[in-house]
């Protein structure tokens, strides 16, 4: 069995009646697995077929959406792995033999 007979097989089973490209679905999942990291593969093609279904999407748009994806891939800045800048690992100093009563502290 080849890969658009899969593809048929599945789309019988899951009643869905669409035309899929692989070839569009395998270049985002290429794009995204080495630009990002590999588990962003298979969450991407999912967020695009559900993009896709919920909004009514042909073809077309869907081509511009994975285009949308794979540019956001490619010019992906953090490698896997990488620490997120956000992410504060400041030590925070022990005071817990300091008496804060009655002390306030703005957010």
């Amino acid at each position: 069995m080849n890969l658009h007979d899969w593809i048929d097989e599945l789309c019988d089973m899951l009643d869905l009646d669409t035309e899929v490209d692989e070839g569009l679905i395998l270049d985002l999942a290429k794009s995204t697995a080495h630009q990002v990291e590999r588990p962003a593969a298979p969450i991407s093609a999912y967020l695009l077929g559900f993009a896709a279904g919920s909004s009514g999407s042909n073809p077309e748009a869907i081509e511009e959406m994975a285009g949308r994806i794979q540019s956001l891939a490619d010019g992906w800045d953090r490698p896997s792995g990488a620490p997120d800048p956000d992410d504060v690992d400041d030590e925070v100093p022990d005071d817990s033999g300091i008496d804060h009563t009655g002390e306030s502290f703005e957010a």
